[in-house]
Formats: structure tokens, sequence, C-alpha cells
């Protein structure tokens, strides 16, 4: 008898180690339809579990499912309440544009935006400041020259909108006698063909405008109060 002829269990250890992990997981990856008659093995092969204990593969599988189903539907919550949120954003906004079109003089401009900013989007001050010949002061707005305008340095020419804090300087001059109160606010300036002046909004609450916020919707209240501020201004020259 020839003793160095392989037995069946010499024969299964060699074809074990011939075969490498990696290329039963490659196998399965090209063949994905593998366990289609081949169920049985399903419930063979365990998977083991955070907890220590093992699970079988279709138990795992069922849990992996459940999973994702969980988080598409809190992402599909999350996206719902976006869209909701958007909803009511527009809805505000609109209501903004429609006031500001109905306004026939600049203390109109000057009170709808005072109470679409403070009742509909939760701040606590506003101001407009526009730069004409003719001085005025009422209520929220203040029309003055430009060389008057020197005390709020640094935003009579604004380039863009910015949030965060204010100079102390800054703040007692847009809200006055509020300005100990303002702890964040936004300065938005107002242009259509040069600077006519700007908005500024103040928030008791430090947190309310941050320095790396967007300012998409705040340029946009900019952009409309230009359009309607603009012929105004006009008007009073003449």
């Amino acid at each position: 008898m020839n003793e160095n002829k392989p037995t069946a269990t010499n024969s299964a250890d060699t074809m074990s180690q011939a075969i490498s992990a990696e290329q039963v997981a490659e196998y399965l990856t090209q063949h994905p339809d593998f366990f289609t008659g081949n169920e049985f093995l399903l419930e063979k092969l365990y998977v083991p579990h955070q907890r220590g204990n093992t699970v079988s593969l279709v138990e795992r599988q069922t849990s992996l499912l459940r999973q994702k189903n969980r988080e598409l539907h809190d992402y599909l919550g999350d996206m719902i309440g976006v869209a909701r949120e958007n909803d009511i954003q527009f809805s505000k906004t609109k209501k903004m544009i429609l006031a500001l079109l109905d306004a026939d003089t600049l203390d109109d401009v000057a009170v709808a935006i005072d109470e679409s900013l403070c009742q509909d989007f939760n701040s606590d001050t506003t101001a407009i400041v526009l730069f004409g010949e003719q001085p005025e002061e009422q209520n929220n707005l203040r029309v003055l020259s430009r060389d008057a305008a020197a005390a709020i340095d640094g935003l009579v020419d604004l380039p863009q909108t910015r949030c965060g804090n204010l100079t102390e300087l800054q703040n007692q001059f847009l809200f006055q006698e509020q300005a100990f109160k303002v702890k964040s606010a936004a300065a938005v300036p107002i242009v259509k063909g040069e600077t006519l002046g700007l908005l500024a909004i103040g928030s008791f609450d430090a947190a309310y405008f941050q320095s790396n916020q967007g300012t998409l919707f705040l340029d946009y209240i900019g952009q409309a109060l230009s359009r309607v501020v603009s012929p105004m201004l006009q008007d009073r020259k003449a």
C-alpha cells in the first residue's frame, strides 16, 4: 500500500488551504444568485454579533434591512421637515414682500420691515438708515446725509451683508436705546446702482446671528428693499 496516497481528509484540507477568504468573497460577489437553490446554506452561516453571540445570516440580513429602513424613515422625516420649514419661510417672505409693495412712504416701509422681521422671523429690533438730502427720523427709520452716517464707520458702503457682532459705536448709532440689549446683529446693504443705505437687524440672543452663517435670505430682503425705496428717495429730491 502506498503510504503517501492522499486520504479524503487530506484532500479536503488541501482544498481549504487552496481557497482563500478573498476568493470566496470574490466568487460570491460575481455570482450574487449563488444562494438561489442553496438556501439551506443561509441558515448554516453565522455572523458574529457586536454583543458577542452569533446570529444566522438570514437574521443578520433582516436586522440590516430593518436598520436601513429606520435610517431611510429618519431621512425622509428630515426631508419633510425641511420642506415644511421652507413652505413656512416662503409664506412669511411673501407676506413681507406684499407689505413692502403696499407701502406708500418710507415710514410705511420701515414699519413693514420691523413687523415682519420681529413678528415672523423672531428678530428683536430693526433699523433702516437711508442716505438722502432731507434728514428725517421716525421710529426705526432715519434718513441722513452720508457725512452724518460717518458714525457707522465701515457700514456706509458695506460691500456685502455682515452678520455677527457690531462695534459698540455701530450698535449705539443703529439701535439707539436698544443698543445695550443687542448681542448679535446683521447689517444688510441696500444697493441699487449705488449704496442707498442699510438695514440693521438686532437680536438679544448672541447666537442668533453668526459670522459664518449664510446670508441668501438677508440679501434677498436687501434687494427687495432697494427696489422699493429707490423711487421714494428720488421723489424726495424732486
